[in-house]
């Protein structure tokens, strides 16, 4: 889609915090551009339920607000392009970005990239990927009906989602490598399952290696008190946490924190003037749903203000900050 023209706003992502953003900017006539390069509505879209979002006493299918989120933008005019983003280049009067669908230039550009699920690196993960080894329990979870799983993790997506995969699976066998991280509600809500004999937890159990034969999963070998367990399965489901998508930031100028994360001033503004992030993407954020939908609106009334010349200069720091909520 290279073309001469010049956009108010390009935004990085698809997720809450883009998809919020952008029925504020385009209710203001600010024209915005979203590129996303997997799925509208990002992680939130693959989450079986929301139970927290504010104005859903029963809770929201993620897929289903996320399609709401998306309605909602492109009603006030946002165009979302389904592409990757593999560059960002200030040029001074307007931002460059590289794109799989060609250069796309920008007067302010939010980074809202959101997060992908990490990696264990061990032998047999990549292998086995999408063939065994999966890490949506929404997206792959029916596969196994009736079939015993391996779930990897301790804190609480690998909860939520061990409970999800308890609609499908025969027994599920949870390996946490030092202590449990979920929250008091879901142990409680687990501890109905463990009761049961579906799910069994596994403390200090390191995941050693996935081992299968004939293209499929067969068993985990893990660790255990120093000594070697084989776990029989046929799938295995990994949540250990998530990595933000600024792999395509190298050599941009826009600074980074030790672990990948932008870092941002009070303003939400990164290093590079007129580039602002928001979301789970930003150093410091919270990693929720909501808050990254309260900090996508608050980006997009700051970008009215930097388009408008209005801006305050950005701040020397962009040490992480938890940026004000906004209605």
């Amino acid at each position: 889609m290279s073309d001469a023209k010049i956009h108010d706003l390009v935004i990085v992502g698809a997720g809450p915090a883009a998809l919020s953003a952008a029925v504020y900017t385009t209710r203001e006539d600010i024209d915005t551009v979203l590129f996303e390069r997997a799925v509208v509505g990002g992680l939130a879209a693959v989450t079986d339920l929301i139970d927290n979002y504010p104005g859903f006493a029963e809770g929201i299918e993620g897929l289903k607000l996320a399609e709401q989120l998306q309605k909602q933008a492109e009603r006030f005019g946002a165009v979302i392009e389904l592409g990757e983003v593999t560059g960002l280049e200030d040029k001074g009067e307007y931002k460059s970005l590289a794109t799989t669908e060609g250069e796309i230039k920008a007067k302010a550009v939010l980074l809202a990239p959101g997060t992908d699920y990490k990696k264990i690196g061990v032998p047999g993960e990549q292998e086995f990927y999408a063939r065994g080894v999966h890490y949506c329990a929404t997206c792959d979870g029916a596969f196994y009906r009736d079939k015993r799983l391996v779930v990897v993790g301790g804190g609480n997506s690998a909860f939520q989602e061990t409970i999800f995969l308890t609609r499908f699976a025969s027994h599920i066998d949870l390996l946490v490598r030092s202590k449990v991280r979920a929250s008091d509600v879901l142990q409680k809500e687990m501890q109905k399952f463990v009761d049961d004999g579906k799910v069994t937890i596994h403390l200090g159990t390191a995941t050693d290696e996935i081992v299968g034969e004939d293209g499929k999963v067969t068993k985990v070998v893990g660790t255990q008190n120093g000594e070697k367990k084989e776990f029989e399965t046929d799938g295995v489901f990994v949540f250990v946490g998530l990595s933000p998508n600024t792999q395509f930031l190298e050599n941009s100028g826009v600074v980074l924190d030790e672990i990948g994360f932008v870092k941002t001033d009070d303003k939400l503004q990164t290093s590079v003037p007129g580039v602002f992030a928001a979301g789970d993407v930003r150093s410091g954020s919270t990693m929720q749903i909501a808050s990254a939908a309260g900090e996508g609106a608050t980006a997009a009334l700051i970008i009215r203000e930097y388009l408008e010349g209005k801006l305050t200069p950005k701040s020397e720091s962009t040490e992480p900050v938890t940026a004000p909520m906004t209605q």
